[in-house]
């Protein structure tokens, strides 16, 4: 079969333009000030780029702009950089290009608790989650079976006193290089990471807590929690830094409890929001939905 130019069906070979289309996600940090819409829109324009979705924020409190822009265009990376080269450098730019859903190289610690671990390795399977899982790291056994249920390497490195604590961090980093990591999970990961591996992960590394800290310490806080008769319980996902639980903090959520409910209730409830909070936080990363100001975040849902 063959088209004459006038036979409509002959703009087919727009359909290969659109197999070669890109869908680029655009984040950047600077200085706020004026123009800075108008420059890196116009950067995009000369790219030959389509802005799909676009989103800005200005903090009074630090002075600092923010943007994640999604862009579609048939441009490859190195032409589309070289047109924001000029705009980034002019601005003093903290920037980064990345293709929208590429999955992120992400590795999962943890310790015997199951439930995060489960819904991260079920939804990077479902494909709900855009996160690529090589590796769960453990200093305990437990999990090996669930591991090996979702088909993710697992290993588990005993963590009793100073110098295997050492050896498991030591295994971490040597993971992170091995594995191109470039976002660590602690799913329920019970121990405390050094001063030194929170600097060296700094701002790729995510924690999940229930919201009884610091009121409720130790390893029963739910059990404590029953016995004030709390009226809410939640979870807290938040970047690790070397200050205990006490990092810039990615997505909380909490549910309505009373009496009714027992110590063991209260656990499972705990668990799930938990679980929701954690795998919430890990999307919006990895969608680079989440820009640090300071000691807060900044959230482009």
């Amino acid at each position: 079969m063959s088209f004459s130019a006038a036979d409509p069906v002959a703009s087919v070979p727009a359909h290969h333009d659109a197999e070669r289309i890109t869908h680029w996600v655009l984040t950047l940090v600077c200085a706020d000030g004026p123009g800075i819409v108008h420059a890196i829109s116009g950067a995009v324009v000369a790219a030959g780029g389509n802005i799909t979705e676009s989103q800005q924020f200005s903090s009074a409190d630090t002075g600092r702009f923010f943007m994640r822009l999604q862009v579609e265009t048939t441009t490859g990376r190195e032409e589309f950089e070289s047109a924001l080269r000029p705009v980034t450098e002019r601005y003093d730019m903290t920037w980064q290009l990345d293709v929208v859903g590429r999955p992120l190289r992400t590795l999962v610690l943890a310790s015997t608790a199951a439930h995060c671990l489960n819904d991260l390795l079920f939804r990077q399977r479902a494909g709900q989650l855009p996160v690529e899982i090589p590796l769960v790291l453990s200093n305990h056994g437990t999990l090996r079976d669930l591991a090996g249920f979702y088909g993710v390497p697992f290993e588990s490195i005993p963590v009793t006193d100073a110098a295997s604590k050492a050896l498991f961090e030591e295994r971490v980093v040597q993971a992170v290089e091995e594995h191109t990591i470039e976002l660590v999970v602690l799913a329920r990961y019970m121990q405390i990471l050094s001063p030194e591996l929170c600097e060296r992960l700094s701002g790729r590394a995510i924690n999940i807590h229930h919201s009884f800290l610091p009121g409720f310490k130790g390893a029963n806080p739910y059990k404590q929690a029953h016995a004030r008769g709390v009226k809410l319980i939640g979870a807290t996902a938040h970047f690790v830094t070397s200050d205990l639980d006490e990092g810039p903090i990615i997505e909380q959520n909490v549910v309505r409890v009373d009496h009714s409910r027992s110590a063991s209730e209260l656990v499972a409830i705990g668990q799930d929001e938990e679980s929701r909070t954690l795998t919430q936080a890990v999307k919006w990363f990895a969608e680079d939905r989440v820009l640090l100001d300071g000691a807060r975040t900044i959230i482009f849902r």
